[in-house]
């Protein structure tokens, strides 16, 4: 009770008055529990693979060794691995252990109850046995939702992504259908051991010859809407976000991996586009890039509830709390009502998308803040509407028919939007750190290594 009392003390003056907490003075002794560093570990190989960024998963896992006591803690994260190194003192062996994260799966409703497994932890609330107790519970426990309802929603990205785009229910039919087709495609594939690469470009071609199918039948308008829709299903948004985070948080190499790991994805994704739209242009198919809408700068009703639709089926795919549905549709027509009022108002679609992804950061984090809650949930969901599928089915039409040039700027502006994305929403999260007292387990800003490096040197 005394260690536990001291924890909350010190905690407590952090909040109070704003400095940073002093770690004991005392010399450690040689006793290490091994109890303590496996929950270290497997907290932090939860947080990795539930898709929390470097940072984070830093602070909770150095929280919990002080929590725990384990004497001078050092923790390493890399994109697939977790080591822990604890020095006893007094002459004794430092202690290391490391753990490897061999699937990655978007669990966003884990992380909201890890973090609070950390900070009732680092107050001293739960003890070892606890905390092991609690961590088993959300280890195994059930997702708020079934599994066939993420199928689906995976399909109801991509028809209300086309009713975004301009299609009608028709066209959404079209999309839902043809996205669910790539979809359980991948999954065969999948369990086949076929690499993840090959899976995506799969369900990308199987979108693009939905589209080759409908100009065939003789309805160019609407072929592009379809695709339109089942890639922003498959667009990486989640990796592309926490991939800046990680860079912006000074995790280089961890940032470096991130960002090739979204770099395989889309390409993998103009791969099957690629090679169906150049089969389809070889048999004589009319594809033409005349007849690729452009970004629709509504703001009818239809679209912001296409927008909200959109954020809402990418929440539920990325398995967030049920708590975190109404927000993140919320946010998704607020992000589009930005974005065309600034289009409306000359801003340019980067520059605009850059905007607006700021602003959905700063009022998601603030609010994930106030509710005690990690902020990846409530801002991820929120970009998906401004993810730029047009602009990559636009640059894989113009390379195969004859605009190489053209097709290369399209696919640069593609990734432009989705950098400005990404950076935005870190951008917005940063606002809020910078003026908040304490974050993770009363760290704060004082806790941020990469905030007192110096121009790199």
């Amino acid at each position: 009770m005394g260690r536990a009392a001291d924890r909350v003390r010190r905690t407590f003056r952090v909040l109070m008055d704003g400095a940073p907490a002093d770690p004991p003075e005392d010399e450690p002794g040689e006793l290490v529990d091994p109890r303590a560093i496996d929950l270290v570990l497997r907290v932090g190989d939860l947080l990795l693979a539930s898709g929390e960024s470097t940072e984070r998963i830093n602070e909770a896992m150095l929280s919990l060794a002080q929590a725990f006591e384990l004497p001078r803690c050092e923790v390493q994260v890399t994109f697939t691995a977790l080591q822990i190194s604890v020095h006893p003192g007094q002459g004794a062996i430092p202690v290391t252990a490391a753990r490897t994260v061999r699937r990655r799966t978007p669990a966003f409703w884990r992380l909201a109850e890890l973090h609070s497994l950390v900070q009732e932890s680092s107050i001293g609330m739960l003890d070892l046995d606890e905390a092991h107790k609690r961590l088993a519970e959300i280890k195994h426990g059930r997702a708020p939702y079934p599994p066939w309802l993420l199928v689906v929603c995976f399909g109801l990205i991509a028809a209300s992504a086309a009713v975004l785009v301009g299609g009608g229910p028709l066209v959404a039919s079209t999309a839902f259908v043809a996205t669910l087709l790539g979809d359980r495609t991948a999954v065969a594939l999948a369990r086949r051991g076929v690499a993840e690469f090959f899976q995506l470009s799969v369900a990308a071609a199987i979108a693009a010859g939905a589209a080759v199918l409908v100009i065939a039948l003789g309805n160019p308008n609407r072929a592009s809407t379809i695709v339109t829709g089942a890639i922003l299903a498959l667009l990486p948004g989640r990796p592309l976000v926490a991939s800046i985070q990680d860079g912006i948080t000074g995790n280089m190499v961890n940032a470096g991996a991130r960002l090739l790991e979204v770099f395989f994805l889309i390409s993998a994704i103009v791969a099957g586009l690629g090679v169906m739209v150049y089969a389809a242009v070889n048999i004589g198919v009319n594809i033409d890039v005349k007849h690729l809408p452009d970004f629709p700068a509504s703001l009818s009703p239809v679209a912001i509830l296409a927008a909200a639709g959109v954020s809402l089926t990418f929440a539920v795919c990325l398995v967030v709390p049920r708590s975190v549905l109404a927000p993140a549709a919320i946010g998704g027509g607020l992000i589009w009502t930005l974005y065309v009022m600034l289009l409306e108002g000359g801003v340019k679609p980067v520059l605009a998308s850059a905007i607006s992804a700021v602003v959905i950061g700063t009022l998601g984090s603030f609010y994930a803040g106030r509710r005690h809650a990690p902020a990846l949930p409530y801002v991820v969901p929120a970009i998906s509407p401004l993810l730029p599928g047009t602009l990559l089915y636009r640059g894989m039409v113009e390379i195969n028919t004859g605009s190489p040039e053209a097709g290369m700027l399209s696919l640069v502006s593609a990734l432009s939007v989705g950098l400005a994305l990404g950076a935005g929403v870190n951008l917005g999260n940063e606002l809020v750190r910078a003026f908040q007292r304490v974050g993770l387990s009363a760290s704060g800003r004082w806790a941020r290594p990469a905030a007192r490096r110096t121009r790199g040197f």
